[in-house]
């Protein structure tokens, strides 16, 4: 997606959760500075060259969704292409599936994407205004390729292709960079676990603003998007259905 197109969008997330664009550029200048000069070269054209063509499965970590049962697709050439959001990346290395991408903000079991990274995984690090010391700790610890991206105009090897949460920044990217169709597996947008009330009513807040931008995506995609349900079916993005439960 252009950035002129996701610019106000993201204006009008920062405007509903109150996130200052001053700790987003703070970050970013971490990143940039952090990032190994390989690592802001020709950014998309590295994940691009990944996965354009191919089926991407997008995994994020539903309650009880477990790995993508890959076995189920037809068999392809290319073979489909396996981004893993975050915390999914644990989920996908227990089951022995190196994904061919992560997408994270660091937020989750780290030791793992640093894994995944160490055997292959081009991971894609954001930097965002509540991640400045992982940013610190986590950067320099990844062993392979990397990719940096944030949530304003593209700059000095950092992109921004739309989306907000892990799960559906990582299908933007993928739309962006040339997927044949995007399956979403393991992906739950009505459920917010957590026993805080407060934590768990911002939590969903965040995942009603990622099934707006699935849909909105859906709407403008050049490829077929759909949720992958556990029974086997596909849920063409844009229904109301926001479970794959």
């Amino acid at each position: 997606m252009r950035y002129a197109l996701w610019a106000p969008r993201y204006e009008a997330i920062r405007a509903d959760l109150g996130y200052p664009f001053a700790r987003e550029e703070l970050a970013a200048r971490a990143l940039e500075r952090l990032l190994p000069g390989r690592a802001r070269a020709r950014p998309l054209e590295r994940v691009a060259a990944r996965l354009r063509g191919r089926t991407v499965v997008v995994v994020g970590l539903a309650p009880g969704a477990g790995p993508p049962p890959l076995w189920r697709l037809p068999t392809a050439s290319p073979a489909p292409a396996v981004v893993a959001a975050d915390g999914a990346t644990r989920t996908c290395l227990d089951a022995a599936i190196v994904p061919t991408a992560v997408v994270t903000d660091l937020d989750g079991p780290v030791s793992a994407e640093v894994e995944a990274n160490g055997r292959g995984a081009l991971v894609v690090v954001h930097a965002h205004g509540d991640n400045l010391d992982a940013l610190e700790a986590w950067v320099p610890e990844f062993p392979g390729e990397l990719v940096g991206s944030w949530a304003g105009a593209p700059r000095d090897g950092l992109i921004d292709v739309g989306g907000f949460t892990d799960g559906d920044r990582a299908a933007y990217l993928a739309e962006e960079t040339g997927a044949a169709r995007i399956l979403l597996w393991g992906f739950d947008l009505a459920t917010a676990d957590d026993p805080e009330p407060a934590v768990r009513a911002v939590k969903l807040r965040k995942l009603d603003w990622a099934a707006r931008l699935l849909d909105e995506l859906a709407r403008s995609a050049s490829c077929p998007l759909a949720y992958w349900r556990r029974d086997g079916s596909f849920a063409q993005l844009g229904s109301s259905a926001r479970s794959t439960r």
